[in-house]
């Protein structure tokens, strides 16, 4: 294997461990906590920018290598839902920046709130929140860059 080769090859690998050439994508996900953590530890945990990953546009922290390592290996499963923006504001057709903080994991999926009342309105009818903002969610989506 030639040197050039064996450069490319570890170029290449450091663009996916990034997250690809979009590494540098402004947007920082749910202030720079931990996605992965809300599963595993059943908290919101500050991540590190050691370990960052890009995707869909957007940088998200991990505490830990493996944190990372488990979204790069499934993002749909620990991202949240929404951009990370407010669960119940989408629901109402609202874009408002949540805070991480506060959180709800409801069949399976991540939500973020802007504030405890948010959370615990949520926590009432979580089916029926998430579908109202999943549908307002395919209007406003669109609207917005990354």
């Amino acid at each position: 294997m030639t040197l050039r080769r064996t450069v490319m090859q570890a170029f290449a690998a450091t663009l996916v461990l990034a997250g690809g050439p979009a590494a540098a994508a402004d947007r920082l996900a749910l202030k720079g906590y931990d996605p992965v953590a809300y599963f595993t530890d059943a908290k919101a945990t500050p991540g590190v920018s050691e370990f960052e990953y890009v995707w869909d546009g957007v940088r998200y922290r991990f505490a830990t290598a493996q944190h990372r390592n488990m979204f790069i290996t499934n993002p749909d499963k620990y991202a949240p839902q929404f951009g990370g923006l407010c669960a119940m504001n989408m629901s109402n057709g609202v874009q408002r920046e949540s805070d991480p903080s506060f959180w709800v994991i409801s069949n399976g999926v991540l939500y973020v709130f802007a504030s405890t009342a948010g959370m615990t309105r949520f926590r009432e009818r979580p089916d029926s929140y998430a579908a109202q903002a999943s549908s307002n969610w395919q209007t406003i989506k669109a609207t917005l860059t990354h």
